[in-house]
């Protein structure tokens, strides 16, 4: 298993981040996505990496975080993303991590654990970059 971790500080109120994030559609296309389509827990993305063509269908779940969510189909064996808030000094930190393990079968030796680390550490840094306009608003 691979893990992709990320955080930033953002000075603003905790429920305007919160609000930001849980609003899924703008929160995930933030990441640069290629496609994003949301229906009610259920959120599918595509996204183009180099000359793979990446098709995701994820399912929001239960977290004692903000968000947090896992692949139902796809190119991982198993990934799971989860968002978590905390609060110190007029600041709200956001931490992003994502775990995941790539189903070597489908994908063989186009991807690696590499490129997809690099690849989720832009799309969490984009997230963060939309969070960061929100939260100065």
């Amino acid at each position: 298993m691979e893990s992709v971790s990320l955080s930033r500080s953002f000075e603003g109120d905790r429920a305007v981040v919160a609000d930001a994030m849980t609003d899924l559609k703008p929160f995930m296309e933030a990441a640069g996505f290629d496609g994003v389509a949301v229906d009610g827990d259920r959120i599918e993305i595509t996204n183009h990496v180099g000359l793979l063509t990446i098709e995701l269908a994820l399912r929001r779940i239960d977290s004692d975080g903000i968000l947090a969510y896992e692949q139902i189909d796809g190119i991982f064996d198993t990934m799971e993303t989860r968002y978590t808030l905390s609060e110190g000094d007029g600041t709200v930190t956001v931490t992003a991590t994502t775990d995941f393990e790539l189903d070597v079968a489908m994908v063989g030796s186009i991807l690696d654990g590499t490129i997809i680390a690099r690849q989720r550490k832009k799309e969490l840094s984009a997230q963060f970059d939309h969070l960061e306009e929100i939260a100065a608003e």
